[in-house]
């Protein structure tokens, strides 16, 4: 059965050791609901369930999983808010100490794509790849799918480490999914106007490789995201190009879609 991670709230918060959340890992022939970590070392889950009067280490590896239910943690959603409304320095810390302590808990990648984002909007790209890289180092899929991969790679292009820029988006269309290679077209755009270093040209050609493609051929929801983040890329390039009612028409779109 193909491995499913959601997130969850599932359980009351309680007493739990040190980097253990609760949660509920469910696998082929079973279910245990108790306090979940992962063990870097051994590259497995552990989960503390009560058994009679005892606690036990039930140990779990990644590929028995079917699902995995992680409450999700406290302060998260003001977190993200506030990097959303601008305000992201004062949210670093919380997000950061829940990137530690949810590692391989779902969660970790969520806070961890705001943290990069923080970090960047504070003109810190340095900061922003250490943590990206703090992840990806335990979750090679996370430098080219899932919630982390579009802010890792913007702190990629902000330090100009453009092969590891280019073997992400070439993971990300090969092996990612539909909302991770739409994620990457809109990538490679912001490449593509890097090295044409702001000439007309590179502005068209960002257009017709990328945004424009994004805008119109991805148009299921889980790329709504990506789709949104092409159409105004794409207005800006609009603009740069003296068309400022197709760039206006494209903002339109996408405000439609938010």
């Amino acid at each position: 059965m193909k491995r499913q991670i959601i997130g969850a709230a599932i359980v009351a918060m309680s007493a739990m050791s040190l980097w253990a959340v609760p949660g509920t890992i469910v696998t082929e022939n079973d279910s245990k609901t108790g306090d979940v970590k992962w063990q870097t070392r051994q590259k497995q889950y552990v989960v503390s369930v009560k058994k009679g009067s005892t606690m036990i280490d039930v140990e779990v590896k990644p590929e028995e999983i079917v699902k995995l239910d992680i409450k999700k943690p406290d302060g998260l959603d003001k977190s993200i808010k506030a990097v959303q409304e601008g305000q992201g320095a004062a949210a670093i810390p919380t997000l950061q100490k829940i990137a530690d302590e949810y590692k391989m808990l779902i969660w970790d990648k969520i806070a961890g794509r705001y943290l990069v984002q923080a970090y960047l909007s504070s003109g810190n790209a340095q900061k922003a790849y250490d943590a990206a890289t703090k992840i990806v180092s335990d979750d090679k899929e996370a430098a080219y799918k899932g919630a982390l991969a579009p802010a890792y790679w913007q702190a990629l292009l902000k330090l100009n480490k453009i092969p590891q820029l280019e073997k992400a988006i070439k993971d990300a269309k090969s092996k990612g999914d539909r909302a991770s290679s739409a994620a990457a077209m809109v990538v490679s755009g912001d490449l593509i106007l890097a090295k044409g270093a702001g000439s007309q040209e590179s502005y068209k050609q960002a257009l017709t490789d990328a945004y424009l493609r994004v805008a119109l051929m991805y148009n299921d929801e889980p790329c709504r995201e990506a789709r949104i983040d092409a159409m105004n890329r794409a207005a800006d390039c609009f603009d740069k190009l003296g068309q400022a009612t197709r760039a206006e028409n494209m903002r339109d779109k996408a405000k439609s879609l938010q």
